[in-house]
């Protein structure tokens, strides 16, 4: 007996885990339904929950994809074309506001004053942009610029006539011309082959003496040339040029504007063009150098001419076209002093002398 009831046990037990085997398999839909033990029926959701959930993962791409006509796709579509329009107008303003800035200030392609009309245009430009040039204009005949000098010859010429008036530069200048055979003879070998002694004879200083050499031998050595001062900018020529002992940039711009012609060049240390910006201006004090350019940028590119015209408007008044001698009464040779003492490079070699009264002989300016 014992055996047939551990038998039949053991029958039941099979009949009864047998149907439990199969509802597992067949009946994971059913499993939430019946009242059947939890434990079993939860094992396989579990086991298939997570491939239930890669169906959805493609239909999520599919709606991003252009081909879906989802609703949903298309108001991702037009919400990332939003900012890509706002972007491409902002960035369509920006083109319309520096046209705009260009036609308020037109770049001018200014030439060499010598140049046909380019006077003209300079002048009328000048009345344009500054009002208060307009009489100063009127009241003054147009400059010329139609000399000309070899490079070489005009820096000579400017380191002879520092520091010296009218006539005492002119009978210097005579002189050495005729050491050189006139000025076609006026070259670097000619210059190196006129010893200290020579020049001193005919009232060249020992020191300007020196400075003819060394700008001599700058050519002879090929740092400078006459076709390298004709091809260079304006900055790059002041930076060479102050390398020659005797030349500071109060001489550099003075040598750009009655020789070369350069049109938009500013003496910025030049202290009758300091003062004509302060009478023009009706300013208290008198401009530093570091000012000017900020107080003449309305006048480029013809910086030059209105130079000129200041200097016109200073000797008018009957004042010295150096201010140094308005301040202090000063004489010539410590007008000049005062003049470049801001000349770092070169602090203790005089300059041309003031243009209103030199150039008239040294670059033969218009008036």
């Amino acid at each position: 007996m014992g055996e047939q009831t551990q038998v039949q046990t053991q029958t039941e037990a099979q009949t009864q885990t047998q149907p439990l085997h199969d509802s597992s398999i067949t009946t994971t839909t059913i499993a939430p339904s019946t009242g059947e033990p939890t434990e079993i029926c939860n094992a396989p959701a579990e086991t298939s929950s997570p491939p239930a959930k890669i169906p959805f993962r493609p239909r999520k791409v599919r709606k991003l994809s252009p081909d879906d006509s989802d609703s949903k796709s298309s108001l991702t579509v037009a919400g990332s074309e939003n900012p890509k329009s706002s972007t491409s107008a902002a960035k369509s303003t920006k083109p319309k506001i520096i046209q705009q800035r260009t036609a308020i200030v037109p770049r001018i392609a200014a030439r060499a004053l010598s140049c046909e009309g380019e006077v003209d245009a300079a002048i009328r430009h000048l009345r344009n942009a500054d009002p208060l040039l307009a009489p100063l204009i009127d009241l003054h005949q147009a400059p010329t610029f139609d000399n000309f000098h070899t490079p070489f010859l005009a820096l000579t010429r400017s380191i002879l006539y520092q520091q010296l008036a009218y006539k005492a530069g002119t009978s210097i200048y005579t002189r050495f011309i005729a050491l050189c055979g006139g000025e076609p003879g006026v070259v670097p070998e000619a210059v190196l082959a006129l010893t200290p002694q020579q020049l001193r004879q005919i009232g060249v200083s020992g020191r300007k003496a020196s400075y003819l050499h060394d700008l001599a031998r700058k050519y002879q050595n090929g740092i400078l040339s006459d076709t390298a001062i004709l091809n260079m900018d304006d900055k790059s020529l002041s930076t060479m040029l102050t390398m020659v002992n005797g030349i500071g940039s109060w001489s550099v711009h003075m040598f750009m504007i009655f020789s070369l012609h350069r049109p938009d060049v500013l003496p910025i240390n030049d202290l009758g063009v300091r003062k004509g910006v302060q009478m023009l201006y009706s300013l208290e004090e008198l401009p530093r150098p570091s000012q000017m350019d900020q107080l003449c940028e309305k006048w480029r590119p013809y910086r030059s001419v209105a130079a000129w015209y200041l200097w016109r408007y200073v000797e008018a008044k009957g004042t010295p076209s150096s201010a140094a001698a308005v301040a202090a009464g000063a004489s010539l040779q410590q007008q000049q002093q005062q003049q470049h003492q801001g000349e770092s490079q070169h602090p203790h070699q005089p300059q041309l002398m003031d243009p209103l009264n030199m150039l008239n002989i040294g670059y033969n300016p218009p008036y």
